[in-house]
């Protein structure tokens, strides 16, 4: 894990947007080192660029939105989390609409298409954020804390009023927690509320093929829930999508409630201005060194 990473070859994806209904094509190309995951507007005039990190995130209602000047791209956290998975750290996704295919609504379908084409090691090192104090914040009755940790350990809970959800949690722990634990865990929806969306011109694409959807009663989905506590899962999915926006690997123990884009967002702004960034030395790949400190600052 001390080196960089890209992909072998290049991705080619076609899917619906969650939101727009549009049919997208995304491709993923490998970047050299140190250019971090860059996403194009293809459809655009000059094809213009929008890094992957925090400072770029423009909205995060009901999803992850980058942009930069006339350029938007909604939905990034799921593939996100799947560059997450395969500790990718640099690619190029050229995509001719603005949002990022919904696949099936989890990440795991992005993870397999990525592991099968494979990942290249680089020569360039690692770079990791340490948390160095505690941080936390409460919005409403959502709330996140972060401690200072050798390794990234994540923790989130739901909590609902609905016979199928009610309390529930899932801990991933890096270097232990399987992608598959949670990769498959699909984002979710209540009927009313996606019904409301189509109204007002959102979720367009959505359906059970893409979500999972509760009415009063339960699960709509015809073939259930993946996982018991699928709710939780894909609450740290898309942690680890929207946290992977900070354009390095972090080192803390994060425990969330309730969470939302927003405030992973906002967490994550407080998580970057009281870390370090540390470098690993660029020696063997399998060979384990020491950190070295490069600079202390935010992204």
């Amino acid at each position: 894990m001390l080196a960089q990473r890209t992909v072998k070859d290049i991705v080619v994806w076609k899917g619906i947007g969650l939101h727009s209904g549009r049919q997208v094509t995304m491709r993923i190309l490998p970047l050299p080192p140190h250019s971090g995951i860059r996403f194009v507007r293809t459809d655009l005039p000059g094809s213009p660029e929008v890094p992957a990190l925090a400072d770029y995130v423009v909205n995060t209602r009901l999803a992850t939105t980058l942009g930069k000047a006339q350029a938007v791209i909604s939905t990034v956290e799921h593939l996100m989390c799947a560059f997450f998975g395969l500790g990718i750290d640099n690619a190029r996704v050229e995509l001719d609409a603005a949002e990022v295919p919904i696949s099936d609504g989890s990440s795991m379908e992005f993870y397999r298409a990525l592991q099968e084409i494979g990942v290249e090691y680089q020569a360039a090192s690692r770079k990791v954020w340490q948390l160095q104090k505690r941080v936390e914040l409460k919005m409403g009755e959502k709330w996140g804390i972060a401690e200072p940790s050798s390794l990234l350990d994540i923790s989130a809970s739901v909590e609902f009023d609905h016979s199928a959800i009610g309390y529930q949690s899932f801990r991933y722990l890096h270097g232990q927690t399987r992608f598959e634990e949670f990769g498959s865990a699909r984002t979710f929806g209540f009927l009313k509320e996606v019904e409301a969306l189509k109204k007002m011109g959102l979720a367009r694409g959505g359906s059970l093929d893409n979500a999972v959807v509760l009415d009063d009663s339960g699960v709509l989905n015809p073939g259930g829930l993946r996982y018991e506590n699928e709710f939780a899962r894909h609450k740290v999915l898309d942690a680890l999508g929207d946290f992977a926006l900070a354009g390095h690997p972090i080192q803390a123990r994060i425990q969330l409630h309730r969470s939302g884009h927003d405030l992973h967002r906002a967490l994550l702004g407080e998580i970057l201005a009281a870390s370090v960034l540390v470098e690993l030395e660029p020696r063997s790949v399998a060979q384990r060194t020491p950190l070295r400190r490069v600079r202390a600052a935010a992204i």
